[in-house]
């Protein structure tokens, strides 16, 4: 089956990912990941060491890998301690349902010169049968690919040769056509969203003009507002629909320019006739709304990333975020770190991983349907956040060392 034949709809979906020497992710595996992925556990755990993760390789294709690796303090800061070897990040992903896994390896290195890449490689398996086929390997700026749509091993493979080994293969080569897997990974991995929201930032008065995407920080969100009132109102009635839902009285959110330029975001609640400024309206109507222009982006990003979402808002309202990150889901793939049980009360076995850090300080990940006895709790109506605050999770306490497990042994042989 040709992948253009595939449904239209489906968007790319991670699947598995492995980090080696990053940080305190010296050995970290996540398997079966899920359309919606959850990552619970105490301060320090490395929920936010995995989202830089995505936030590093996203930067190495926007900006570059000596940027990318020189704002996280290169080697020195960016190895895990103690660990020897190159940096290597490997996810395998699907381009649509059906499709062969692909599987992306890159290792990064640091000579006298700055960090190179030393190597790159993407692979699949086209059949349930065979030996997989690299398509694309490079090792510190030179290396083989193989163009076509449904590239193989008797096709003709290709010498590259680019103008640097700190130049990432599939970055470069991925502008061009004649490579359209490579291509694919390219577009796939600039389209993560990484959210960093700001309640503060989304109260600013930025200057006119519609803008498509909400940035990272959220100070532009009356941008967003104006582009979804002008290009896709009814996008925004949902939007404002489901805000509402979730935030009593609300009528309806305006964003207008000033005489200046600059944009103004007013909030209308049903009792009154008149609309106040974004700077007076609570930090929770603001960030719900900004939340709900990245799950309900018309043209989603292809992987979404919220970092506790729980601040400022009210815990009843967190089980309700849960289900429309669920929803999202379906169009993009949602990534979330959070440290409240109301979150993850709303939240399925599958969708969540307990991360605590072992004995030699390093990030370890527990997948909840893994826990002996979650499941079955969960299926006779017990909340997974009440599960873990009582103590069922083993793993993930912030009063046990790291978080980590009362005992591994235990969890596999009870």
């Amino acid at each position: 089956m040709s992948l253009n034949e595939s449904d239209q709809h489906a968007v790319p979906r991670l699947e598995y990912l492995h980090v080696k020497n990053y940080r305190v992710l010296h050995d970290f595996e996540l398997k079966n990941i899920t359309p919606l992925t959850v990552f619970l556990g105490p301060n320090g755990s490395g929920k936010s060491t995995i989202f830089d993760v995505f936030a590093f390789l996203s930067e190495c294709f926007s900006i570059g890998l000596r940027k990318a690796w020189d704002r996280r303090g290169r080697f020195r800061e960016l190895r895990t301690r103690g660990g020897i070897g190159p940096i290597v990040i490997e996810l395998k992903y699907r381009e649509r349902p059906r499709t062969p896994l692909i599987t992306y390896h890159l290792a990064i290195n640091e000579n006298e010169r700055g960090p190179y890449v030393a190597e790159e490689w993407l692979q699949w398996r086209r059949g349930q049968r065979g030996k997989p086929f690299r398509f694309l390997d490079f090792r510190e700026g030179s290396g083989l690919v193989v163009s076509g749509e449904m590239p193989d091993a008797q096709a003709e493979r290709i010498q590259e040769q680019l103008d640097s080994p700190e130049m990432l293969a599939v970055n470069t080569l991925g502008q061009f056509a004649r490579h359209p897997r490579v291509s694919a990974l390219r577009r796939f991995i600039t389209g993560w969203h990484l959210s960093y929201l700001s309640v503060a930032q989304t109260r600013s008065l930025p200057e006119s003009g519609a803008q498509e995407r909400l940035s990272p920080t959220g100070d532009n969100l009356p941008n967003v507002i104006q582009f979804l009132s002008e290009r896709h109102p009814k996008r925004l009635k949902q939007i404002l629909q489901t805000l509402s839902r979730r935030i009593p009285q609300l009528e309806r959110v305006i964003s207008e320019p000033m005489r200046d330029g600059r944009l103004l975001l007013q909030f209308k609640d049903v009792p009154f006739d008149e609309p106040i400024l974004s700077k007076y309206a609570s930090d929770g109507t603001l960030k719900m709304l900004a939340y709900l222009t990245i799950l309900y982006d018309p043209s989603p990003p292809q992987l979404i990333g919220i970092e506790e979402p729980e601040n400022y808002l009210h815990p009843r309202l967190l089980p309700e975020l849960a289900e429309e990150c669920r929803l999202a889901g379906s169009r993009t793939q949602v990534m979330v770190t959070t440290h409240s049980p109301f979150f993850v009360n709303g939240l399925q076995p599958n969708e969540l991983w307990v991360l605590y850090r072992d004995e030699n300080g390093y990030t370890k990940a527990l997948h909840t349907s893994e826990i002996p006895g979650i499941i079955e709790m969960h299926k006779d109506g017990a909340q997974l956040g009440y599960l873990w605050m009582e103590g069922f999770f083993r793993a993930g306490d912030p009063l046990t060392a790291g978080g980590k497990p009362v005992s591994i042994s235990n969890q596999v042989s009870e």
